[in-house]
């Protein structure tokens, strides 16, 4: 299933059975980004929230800055939602 959104990062979401995908069209996406555009918080101001929690694990480790820098291969998992970066090779 493809998910037509495209958030402020210019990265169309696209779901593969538990595993989604976004694909970057630039080098980085910041992972306050990344969490609004996959639809883990609604709001921008609930990053923080959620990050304080220590239930956002990026590549395995519970990550709580909302500024980190997500590259190709990252691995985020948040709520029971997890997404993979991946590279736009157009």
């Amino acid at each position: 299933m493809t998910v037509a959104r495209d958030g402020g990062a210019g990265a169309p979401v696209r779901e593969d059975g538990a595993m989604r995908e976004v694909t970057l069209r630039n080098e980085v996406i910041r992972l306050g980004q990344l969490l609004k555009l996959v639809d883990i918080v609604e709001a921008g101001s609930e990053v923080k929230a959620l990050l304080a929690q220590g239930v956002v694990m990026v590549n395995g480790e519970v990550e709580t800055r909302r500024g980190r820098q997500l590259v190709a291969g990252d691995q985020v998992s948040a709520l029971g939602v997890d997404v993979r970066v991946v590279r736009d090779v157009n």
